[in-house]
């Protein structure tokens, strides 16, 4: 009998190879900044617990490399991830002396890296079942749900990052609303204005190239260049302008943030905008002028309707984009997750620069995925009912 080997299992099961038997798991360190020691699998858990996770994550590997069912690799998969959940917690209990409250425990590249190739695993397997996309929208949620369940449990309190939660709970919750608000309000301000204006583009043509030519150079300007470019204008208006400074805008802060965010955001969403209305079929556009419609319920009731699986893919690109870039906010003192980043380098506090980067990761991949359900579900509407 011929073994068969799935390519993408090969590369699964070499990372899972080298994270089990040569990277570590965990780091354990005195305190928060000082150098870790580095434990592997067998040295960060209890022997029979340790044991039981090696033989979790080879056995999960050789069903990866082995052609095997979707159905086994989908199991294969989740029993590994449930199993680096909750074990890592066990180490953070067992590496941590009774009392301490000074020693940190902190997830180390294995562990990373194990995640990453039973994630990849997983996805592979999902994406093959060809899921549909509330059921995808269903695996997010119960994803969500289960690691609010291991949170609210205590099995990860004795790890550094949720130390460093603790000690910042109030705050992580207060940065976290002003990034979700910079990152929506910034895609909502854009879709106000970009939309009308990616409509205006495709009605007028002279007008497309010089509006687009213009929103690809703000597109190529460095965000940190931009947020210091803002910061001159902003605060001349905040001077001299009547009640600007009593609304908020100054600047350093919130207002050159949202601004910027406002205009990476314009690019997208007004050339798709511009591509799907530039999409409508023909024959549409001519049945509804035969039916004697206006132009404006042309628009609404045809163009918009058609155009707007490509319009709702630009405000998936800018939501995402928005997420990653309200983290360097931070620097410019308009808040969010990036606070915690740049408070982490700056007291070289990997665990703290954790605390800010899981979150923004969280949000962007929660948001992508949502969005492309809905993308894909108005995608299929159009299709299935094209009047």
């Amino acid at each position: 009998m011929t073994l068969r080997f799935d390519k993408l299992g090969v590369v699964i099961a070499v990372i899972v190879a080298y994270a089990a038997f040569v990277a570590p798991f965990a780091t354990f360190r005195a305190n928060r900044i000082v150098p870790g020691q580095a434990r592997s699998i067998l040295e960060a858990l209890p022997p029979t617990l340790g044991a039981l996770l090696l033989a979790i994550v080879i056995a999960g590997g050789i069903v990866a490399l082995l052609r095997t069912s979707l159905i086994l690799r989908l199991v294969a998969s989740m029993i590994a991830l449930v199993a680096l959940a909750i074990l890592i917690g066990t180490a953070g209990g067992f590496l941590t002396p009774a009392g301490n409250t000074f020693a940190r425990v902190a997830p180390a590249s294995g562990f990373w890296l194990l995640i990453f190739a039973f994630t990849l695993l997983l996805a592979d397997v999902l994406t093959r079942l060809n899921l549909s996309p509330w059921a995808r929208v269903g695996v997010l949620i119960v994803a969500v749900l289960a690691i609010g369940a291991l949170l609210v449990s205590g099995n990860w309190n004795s790890l550094s990052i949720l130390k460093e939660y603790a000690s910042r709970a109030d705050s992580f919750w207060a940065e976290g609303s002003k990034h979700v608000t910079l990152a929506l309000g910034s895609l909502a301000a854009a879709v106000v204005a970009g939309v009308p204006l990616g409509i205006l583009c495709h009605r007028v043509e002279p007008l497309r190239a010089g509006v687009l030519n213009v929103l690809n150079i703000i597109q190529t300007i460095p965000s940190i260049a931009l947020f210091g470019l803002l910061i001159a204008p902003l605060g001349w208006v905040a001077a001299h302008v009547p009640g600007a400074a009593a609304a908020g805008i100054r600047g350093i802060g919130t207002a050159p943030a949202f601004v910027a965010l406002f205009l990476y955001s314009l690019l997208p969403v007004v050339a798709n905008t511009v591509v799907g209305l530039a999409g409508v079929p023909r024959a549409a556009n001519d049945a509804a002028r035969g039916m004697g419609m206006t132009d404006r319920q042309r628009l609404f009731d045809v163009e918009f309707p058609l155009a707007f699986p490509v319009i709702l893919t630009g405000i998936r690109i800018v939501l995402v984009q928005n997420i990653g870039l309200a983290t360097i906010a931070a620097l410019i003192g308009g808040g969010g997750f990036g606070v915690f980043v740049f408070q982490g380098i700056g007291q070289t506090a990997m665990d703290l620069v954790l605390l800010g980067a899981v979150p923004t990761v969280a949000l962007a991949f929660a948001a992508a995925i949502i969005l492309d359900a809905i993308i894909e579900m108005t995608s299929t509407t159009r299709r299935a009912d094209p009047a």
